[in-house]
Order: structure tokens, then C-alpha cells, then sequence
């Protein structure tokens, strides 16, 4: 016997063929009576080998969609290791895309996502056009890194990071201070973390040059080609904030290789806490990011929502100045 399709469904069920894909792809917006009635054809007519046809027995996919800025962070990759691990105890499918902090490409991946049917979604960031949130509408959501208030999100306090990481330099009587962030266009959390530098220097009476606030991709290149800069400048910064590790790296790179001696002549520290972070000599002193609980407890609040409906929850996890060799005290410097 043939294999029902989508065709079959439909006409038995009495609906037209998009009715039923819509019932797959979006049930919300399908009548209750309806979707139960296609659900119904559906299972009598028999098991179709298809992800959308088993959503379609059953009202769910099991499968959750990610949308990540990139995939070459190793920060990211942390948290969507413990994403698959939450949601794989459960039956559920990790479904995966990323954007290159490009807000049209994603609302692209997340409509794709959503055409194949998720059970939900976890984002990164919170930053998004209006057209964005009327995508995901009905679609249960859950943030990752940054907040809004009306929306489940688990968070980190990205100003407190970047608060943390400048008391501890001015505590060691740097004032003169160089930061290389990555591209702030679309991307909230390296805002809100220059946000915090430059927030806890002012209430400490130092102002941030403009010109000692350089964008570069984020990369090993990217930290290098901002230190070259910062160094170049009349006066040179005595200390150097990378608002995440990989820049703060590159940056440490560029100024052994012009003959600096880290922590002597030029403190370095970054945001992340990153597992190389620790390796590299010297060890880079950082704010440590909790992205495998983010990751994990993403997934956990996914699947509560899945099954309860909660009312949106915002937490917000603790982040952790990680003190190690890359930074020393003013008087120190020669």
C-alpha cells in the first residue's frame, strides 16, 4: 500500500491541502476543531516518515530551533553543547542556525526554522526590529545573554561584566585605557559591556577617549589589528580591555610581538573567561561567563514552557572576576 501524503490527509479530512500544511507548519493558526480533525485523519491514514507528518500525529516536532550570531565562538559552541544535552534527555532535536550579527539574515534563519515546524526557539540577544517579534509570535521563546522585559530569558549582567573588569584595573591605579570591542552594530552585548567600563571609570573620575574605543571583528585578527592602533597613539594606554577573550588574546599577541612584556609594560584583560583563557601565557585575566548554565537552563525553561505554559520568567545569572597574570599594578610598569 502507498504511503498517504499530504494530498490524502486533505481529502479526507475535507480541507484543502494548504490548510493542511498550515496545520504542520502553524497550528495557531489553524481552528481548534480543524487541527483536531486532521490530527485524526492524519494517525488513521497511517505513519508518514516525515518530521512535519510526526508533528502533525502528534501536535509537536520535538525538535527545538537555536539562532546563534556565529558558530565559530567557542562560547557559543559551550552553550549549545548543553542545550543538546538538556533537550536530547527529553527526546528533543537541536536544530541550528546562525546569522554572521546580521538581524535580516536571522529573521531569514528563524523564518526557515519556523517553516520546518519547532516546538520553540532559543535566541541570543535581545536587540530586534519590530518585525522580528511579529515572526515569532505564538512561537514559545527564550532569550540567551541579554533581557526584555515580557520575554523568558536567561541572562548575564553584561554591564556588571564590563563594571568588574574596569574596577580591577583602576584598582590597580591604571587611568589611561584602551578598549577593543567587537562590532556593536546588532550586537547588545558588547554594548552593554562598554556600557559598564565606561560607567565604572567615570564614577572614578576617568573619561574614555573616544579614540581608545576601537570596533574590529571579532577575532585573534581583529584584537590585533586594535592593539596596533591603541599603541600607536600618542599616549599610549597602560592598560587594554578586550570586551571579549578572543580579542583580549589578539591583543596580547600583538604586544609580545612589538616587544611588550605582559604584565609589565601593558595589562591586558578581556570578557568570557574562555577555556584557552587560562593556557596562554600569561594567563588572561577575565569575567567569567557561565555558558554552559545559560545553555542549560535555556533548554530546561524551553521545555517548561513546552509543557506548562509558564508566565515569562527573567533570570539572571552571576558573572565572576577571574584574576590571573596579564594585569598588574601601575607602579609596576617601567
Amino acid at each position: 500500500m502507498p504511503k498517504a501524503t499530504l494530498a490524502d490527509v486533505a481529502k479526507e479530512a475535507g480541507v484543502s491541502p494548504a490548510t493542511v500544511s498550515r496545520a504542520i507548519s502553524n497550528p495557531d493558526r489553524v481552528k481548534p476543531d480543524t487541527l483536531r480533525k486532521i490530527r485524526q485523519v492524519a494517525s488513521s491514514l497511517g505513519y508518514i516518515p516525515d518530521a512535519k507528518a510526526r508533528a502533525l500525529v502528534s501536535g509537536r516536532s520535538k525538535s527545538i530551533g537555536v539562532v546563534v550570531p556565529t558558530l565559530d565562538s567557542p562560547i557559543f559552541s559551550k552553550a549549545l553543547q548543553a542545550m543538546h544535552k538538556e533537550l536530547s534527555k527529553q527526546g528533543y532535536q537541536l536544530l541550528v542556525a546562525s546569522h554572521d550579527y546580521d538581524h535580516g539574515l536571522e529573521e531569514l534563519a528563524v523564518g526557515g526554522l519556523v517553516g520546518q515546524g519547532v516546538d520553540g526557539l532559543i535566541l541570543v540577544g535581545a536587540e530586534r526590529p519590530p518585525s522580528f517579534w511579529k515572526l515569532i509570535h505564538g512561537i514559545p521563546t527564550v532569550l540567551t545573554w541579554c533581557s526584555i522585559e515580557g520575554q523568558d530569558s536567561i541572562c548575564v549582567d553584561n554591564v556588571m561584566a564590563g563594571s568588574l573588569i574596569a574596577n580591577h584595573l583602576l584598582d590597580l591605579g591604571h587611568r589611561n585605557f584602551g578598549v577593543i570591542a567587537g562590532r556593536r552594530a546588532n550586537n547588545d552585548r558588547q554594548k552593554l559591556r562598554l556600557e559598564g567600563v565606561v560607567q565604572a571609570l567615570r564614577q572614578r573620575g576617568v573619561t574614555l577617549s573616544q579614540a581608545n574605543v576601537l570596533e574590529h571583528t571579532i577575532s585573534i585578527f581583529g584584537g590585533r589589528a586594535g592593539c596596533s592602533r591603541l599603541l600607536s597613539l600618542a599616549q599610549a594606554p597602560s592598560a587594554i580591555i578586550g570586551l571579549i577573550d578572543i580579542l583580549a588574546t589578539g591583543a596580547m599577541i600583538e604586544a609580545q610581538a612589538q616587544g611588550l612584556r605582559i604584565p609589565t609594560d601593558l595589562s591586558i584583560a578581556g570578557i568570557d573567561n574562555l577555556e584557552f583563557s587560562e593556557h596562554i601565557s600569561p594567563s588572561l585575566t577575565t569575567v567569567h561567563i557561565p555558558a554552559d548554565r545559560i545553555g542549560a537552563l535555556a533548554a530546561q525553561r524551553i521545555l517548561e514552557m513546552l509543557s506548562n505554559g509558564t508566565s515569562p520568567i527573567i533570570t539572571t545569572l552571576d558573572v565572576e572576576l577571574i584574576i590571573r597574570k596579564s594585569t598588574s599594578t601601575l607602579s609596576l610598569i617601567t
